[in-house]
């Protein structure tokens, strides 16, 4: 199940223009290039952001979300149709061969059982062609991002065309060793309703995740940092193995 920040019609109705700046897609699309990409699978692709952006460079791609509110936004973008869109998880996807996988900003994270995480990671491998590349970041534990999820300082606010000013923030929840819960908040000022979203991420060791990579047949081919969170996340560049 999908938290209702993305599976309710209207909080994924307002969900990009509060998601900040994404200049962290540019990275990933410029990692595309890097790797001669040119089938990919956008794992978590929520709004559809980084897959138009992908399909507009000629790209072919395919964008599977659980969330089907957030697949209703992307849908009815500006070039939807340049997308082949696939309401699911990685865990049951048609018959692929793509050259590049990706997971931008938290969706490793979001997928927190053990269980889900290795069946996410053996989907994705059958999906990819041999020697196909999975690329997907992760926050590092030890800089402790929970601290700053706090309203004072993840507040902002959005004119959103068609709705008005909509109010956003982040209140941390609880940690429970590297299970992180938040709740997102969400105030349409044109009526005055208030619809909040719990959601929690895994923050894995980099050991723990290159064991997980190499436990589901991929190895692990550069660890990078992120340059729009630099020293604050690991980038994962991933290649499958036969």
């Amino acid at each position: 199940m999908a938290d209702e920040l993305f599976e309710h019609p209207r909080l994924a109705a307002v969900y990009d223009a509060l998601d900040g700046d994404r200049d962290d897609l540019d990275e990933y699309a410029a990692i595309a290039d890097e790797l001669d990409a040119r089938r990919v699978l956008d794992v978590g692709c929520g709004t559809g952001e980084f897959a138009l952006l992908l399909a507009g460079r000629g790209l072919e791609v395919t964008g599977v979300d659980p969330a089907g509110a957030s697949l209703d936004v992307a849908r009815a973008k500006p070039n939807a149709d340049r997308v082949r869109w696939i309401h699911g998880d990685a865990t049951a996807l048609p018959p692929l061969r793509v050259d590049l996988a990706t997971m931008t900003g938290n969706v490793a994270q979001a997928i927190v059982d053990p269980a889900d995480w290795a069946a996410t990671l053996h989907g994705v491998h059958d999906a990819l062609r041999p020697g196909g590349h999975l690329v997907f970041e992760t926050r590092d534990p030890a800089r402790r991002a929970w601290q700053d999820w706090t309203r004072a300082k993840t507040f902002r606010t959005a004119e959103v065309p068609g709705v008005g000013v909509v109010e956003g923030w982040v209140d941390l929840l609880d940690v429970r060793g590297p299970l992180v819960t938040f709740r997102s908040t969400r105030v349409f000022t044109s009526d005055g309703q208030v619809l909040t979203s719990d959601s929690t991420l895994r923050f894995r060791e980099r050991d723990e995740v290159e064991a997980d990579l190499a436990a589901c047949g991929f190895a692990v081919d550069d660890i990078r940092d992120a340059p729009d969170r630099p020293g604050l996340e690991f980038v994962f560049l991933a290649s499958r193995v036969e």
